[in-house]
């Protein structure tokens, strides 16, 4: 096995927080790094003003500064205490760095922090080193009733990192960008051991200089941490090849606030329930995952691209389910439908003199090359059986480069006065096209009744010999107040999808969004489970409020 550390390890003296930061940090009222937003085209404010009735020119937005905060509630007393585990440098009430964790990325996150008045935000932000310091604040914070919000990314899209209060009058910001190192790799059982706070790139370039890959790329990837990958059971867009991130999961090490597990000895066990199941998931409600193992794969030696044509959306669903049933899926294996081909491709309707009309679809292979041809050949001959046209691989590779940047054109949106927010969910072949049908509707149909067309698009996003997800994207004009728009809207589109046997999430989270349908997803016995186990592990409740459960 192999020790290794990251090129930026934290073995000296505390760094300010400010130095911790290897990975960009987003914007504090949009998606990303300033270098990401781009204007909208012109061919799509045309769109827009044509649908919606909208200027499309850009609303002038606040410098972070003119941004009142609500005052910190932290007395000295408390800040001295987190001092003595973590460091002088290490704990920050300053404005900025409050105003970065005030929550997520979603729609309703964005809208919030743009509304004029205080924003909420966490009392202060506290940077561990390693699991002995997130064990010491755990315990400290439970000690003097201080709610704890473990912050890895800040991508989430479910109200996930809100700094909810609760019970409690302070509520701090764990923020584990300090444990980032790749601690350990074990070339012969393929598995690598890394720190929570690793972004997906940190992880990747770690790996890379191993000569391995995690293989895990969601939409998120740019910002999003390891632990907020594990917590959350996140899924991402080579999921066809390398599964879901809690398939990569080997061992787990967990802080609570009454002591520490470390959790899963081998690959497969039969020593009663696999308690890492309580925690993958678990979106910081629990514990904080601190360290992760996980199962990595050599570098790829070439990849494959082809992209695919179908006359409609049932028609590539079939497609995909081929495949995916024959044990050929392809590494990336994603159906767009008839509205976000038409949207998205943003063409005349001709890729290297073929026609593009239906839905897209986009392929590639990753590995050895004889493992690639192997396969692109089995899932080509598939395909095409099942109706689909080839249409060489300049789709798939444009869509692989832009694959990351949709939540720029969602804030670009925003700007202009355009409501634009996702939504994803998962079931069965049997019942894709239904639940897909009735999603939609539910959506048109409540944005329509408070007066305003929508537009929605949908995707097969990530594929499994029994089922699929659904990703959606809705975009509508924006009402007087947009935040009432878009909760009455999730409102009727979340009980459209528990009534038509979707899950209320396939891998955004419940957090705080989607916690009034997660009764009746696992039922109410169920949530009783959950409680249970929250009282043995947070018995004061500190952890995360106001997710989860």
């Amino acid at each position: 096995m192999v020790e290794t550390q990251h090129e930026g390890g934290h073995s000296g003296p505390a760094a300010k927080p400010g130095a911790h930061a290897q990975a960009p940090s987003m914007v504090w009222d949009a998606w990303g790094i300033p270098a990401g937003h781009k204007p909208l085209s012109a061919q799509i404010r045309g769109l827009l003003a044509q649908v919606f009735g909208v200027s499309g020119e850009p609303v002038a937005r606040r410098d972070e500064g003119d941004v009142p905060l609500r005052p910190s509630a932290l007395t000295q007393a408390q800040r001295d205490g987190l001092v003595a585990v973590v460091g002088a440098d290490n704990v920050s009430a300053d404005h900025h760095d409050r105003l970065r964790r005030a929550g997520g990325k979603s729609t309703l996150d964005l809208l919030r922090r743009r509304a004029e008045g205080p924003q909420d935000a966490p009392d202060a932000i506290v940077f561990p080193a390693d699991h002995e310091q997130v064990l010491a604040v755990l315990a400290y914070c439970a000690e003097r009733g201080i709610a704890v919000v473990p912050f890895g990314g800040g991508t989430s899209v479910v109200g996930g990192v809100d700094p909810v209060r609760g019970q409690f009058d302070t509520v701090i910001a764990l923020d584990l960008r300090r444990i980032d190192s790749l601690t350990e790799v074990d070339p012969v059982s393929g598995t690598a051991t890394l720190g929570a706070g690793l972004t997906g790139p940190q992880a990747e370039k770690l790996l890379a200089a191993q000569g391995l890959s995690l293989g895990h790329f969601p939409q998120s990837f740019e910002f999003a941490s390891i632990g907020g990958f594990a917590a959350t059971r996140s899924s991402g867009q080579a999921s066809a090849g390398y599964g879901r991130f809690d398939d990569m999961v080997q061992r787990l090490k967990i802080a609570t606030p009454t002591g520490s597990l470390e959790l899963g000895r081998a690959p497969a066990s039969a020593a009663g329930p696999d308690l890492r199941e309580l925690f993958v998931g678990s979106e910081g409600a629990l514990g904080v995952i601190t360290e992760v193992t996980l199962r990595v794969h050599p570098l790829p030696e070439t990849t494959a691209y082809q992209a695919w044509s179908f006359p409609d959306f049932a028609t590539g669903a079939a497609a995909l389910r081929a495949v995916v049933q024959a044990g050929a899926a392809p590494t990336v294996l994603r159906l767009s439908d008839e509205a976000e081909t038409g949207l998205n491709l943003a063409r005349s309707g001709d890729i290297g003199g073929q026609a593009v009309s239906g839905c897209l679809a986009i392929t590639t292979f990753e590995g050895s090359a004889e493992h690639v041809a192997a396969r692109s050949a089995e899932a080509t001959a598939l395909l095409a059986a099942a109706g689909g046209t080839a249409l060489g691989e300049q789709p798939a590779r444009e869509w692989e480069h832009g694959r990351f940047a949709a939540p720029y054109t969602r804030d670009a949106l925003l700007d202009v006065g355009v409501l634009c927010e996702t939504l994803e969910t998962a079931t069965t072949w049997s019942n894709v096209a239904e639940l897909k049908a009735k999603t939609t509707a539910a959506l048109t149909d409540s944005l329509a009744a408070q007066g305003t067309p929508a537009l929605v698009m949908c995707h097969i996003s990530h594929t499994y010999p029994t089922g699929a997800s659904l990703y959606f994207t809705v975009v509508a004009k924006q009402l007087d107040d947009p935040i009432a728009q878009w909760q009455t809207a999730k409102r009727a589109v979340g009980d459209a999808i528990m009534a038509a046997g979707g899950t209320i999430t396939h891998h955004h989270a419940v957090g705080a969004d989607h916690r009034p349908w997660l009764p009746a997803e696992v039922g109410e016995l169920g949530i009783r489970v959950l409680r249970a186990v929250k009282r043995e592990l947070d018995p004061a409740g500190i952890l995360n409020p106001g997710k989860l459960i």
